[in-house]
């Protein structure tokens, strides 16, 4: 038996070896050039680390971006949790619409999707036209340009993959220690809150990340919908290729926020671990 499991190792090795070098190609050696440009100049340099650190204003731009990404991750856990409950515990005839109703926004672009927002929330748009006709509000409201558009353009991008991590999580809660909680005396609501929710805390911590690290590198949406006192590190680095033809110093904001993603997956592991959005055990330590 040991001779034969070493044989099907090695022919699935044979076929790894490909894919593996594929996803290095694809992956790591655009990051590995993005590094040299930052401290290559052409000769070695950390002069653009060096700016970054000594100006002040591109601080602040991390600061409003990490902001901005846990506003948004707030707000999709409190606006996900109910969906993804009423998903995972609803009859099965409900659960393919409910899911179709949650999935078919990643079959419109984002870009289209950002242009609808645009459209609904400007000044003369479909919002504000609304609320004065019925008369509550007497002048249009500036609802975007500033963080408030931002916000709500990438909630409503970022929602359906808070909702389905959490679901994930949800759908694998044995439903028998609900009842068990409550057949020791505990009613609904402290059956689901001191059984129910901290099992179901791996999908919020998870989608949490999964929504954070995309939303501090988001663009679009903060291109389209942002003001002057909205610019992310993703447009930091847009406007130091485009405009100002800086590969370098766009190459080091671009391993910064790489490094702090790094980070905040480093720290979910090492207290969470990474299994855990898989639905796994809690790390022993």
């Amino acid at each position: 038996m040991r001779v034969k499991q070493t044989n099907v190792f090695n022919n699935n090795s044979g076929l790894i070896v490909p894919i593996f070098v594929f996803y290095m190609g694809l992956f790591f050696y655009p990051l590995i050039r993005v590094l040299l440009f930052s401290v290559f100049d052409p000769a070695f340099t950390l002069k653009y680390y060096y700016k970054f650190f000594q100006t002040s204003i591109y601080m602040h731009v991390f600061l409003l971006t990490f902001k901005l990404g846990l506003i948004v991750t707030a707000v999709c856990i409190v606006l996900g949790y109910p969906v993804a409950y009423l998903l995972a515990n609803a009859p099965r005839r409900v659960q393919g619409p409910l899911m179709i109703c949650v999935i078919i926004s990643f079959w419109t672009s984002l870009l289209v999707r950002t242009y609808a927002w645009m459209v609904i929330l400007q000044r003369k748009g479909l919002l504000n036209t609304f609320l004065m006709k019925i008369g509550i509000i007497d002048k249009p409201m500036k609802l975007i340009y500033n963080t408030f558009g931002v916000s709500l353009g990438m909630i409503n991008i970022l929602l359906p993959f808070m909702i389905l991590t959490l679901y994930g999580v949800m759908k694998g809660i044995d439903k028998n220690l609900l009842k068990a909680s409550q057949n020791l005396g505990a009613n609904p609501f402290q059956s689901f809150l001191r059984v129910y929710f901290p099992l179901s805390m791996p999908g919020v911590t998870g989608g949490a990340l999964l929504v954070f690290v995309i939303a501090i590198g988001f663009y679009i949406t903060p291109s389209l919908m942002g003001g002057l006192k909205d610019i992310t590190i993703s447009l930091l680095i847009e406007n130091e290729i485009r405009k100002l033809l800086n590969w370098g110093y766009a190459s080091t904001l671009s391993v910064v926020l790489l490094v702090i993603t790094l980070g905040f997956i480093y720290i979910y592991n090492h207290f969470l671990g990474l299994d855990r959005l898989l639905g796994g055990e809690k790390k022993v330590r």
